[in-house]
């Protein structure tokens, strides 16, 4: 496929930011005033939070629309309300939040088992679609979590 030469100057719009008398930040910025006026807008009102809600330590208040489908519950919970006390440019505030991510998932897999709900992991894992595309990586994923849980469960039976 070859490509073909565009003639831009008869692009519509084309280069339009390129005026060097138009550029704000060439070669300083000319105040007017003007920049207060976007400033005037009514804040929306905020939604009101009918769950717990855990937000940034770093801000007064509640986004103005919140998500409140799943309150945080279980052990899950508790690590996301520790992980909140931290400032969110901490390892303190990430790294937990990562580890309730997984552990969240033990526990809905425990919630519908206590259920009698059958849930079919390897298909919500997408097993077969990473089978198709990347079957070598898959092996080793498969070798290597066989390979350390064997070994933790060997390490825990020597120990009694």
């Amino acid at each position: 496929m070859k490509t073909k030469k565009i003639d831009y100057t008869k692009v519509p719009g084309w280069g339009i930011d390129a005026d060097p008398s138009n550029e704000p930040t060439h070669p300083m910025k000319n105040y007017t005033g003007d920049d207060h006026h976007r400033s005037n807008w009514q804040r929306p009102y905020l939604q009101i939070p009918r769950v717990e809600v855990l937000h940034s330590n770093e801000r007064p208040s509640y986004s103005a629309v919140i998500g409140e489908t799943i309150p945080p519950s279980g052990l899950s919970g508790r690590i996301r309300r520790f992980a909140f006390k931290f400032s969110e440019s901490r390892y303190a505030h990430w790294l937990p939040l990562l580890l309730a991510d997984r552990i969240n998932v033990i526990e809905g897999l425990a919630d519908d088992y206590r259920k009698g709900k059958k849930t079919n992991i390897f298909a919500e894992r997408g097993t077969r679609s990473q089978l198709k595309y990347d079957a070598v990586g898959t092996i080793k994923k498969v070798a290597i979590t066989t390979i350390v849980v064997g070994v933790l469960i060997s390490f825990c039976r020597k120990k009694r």
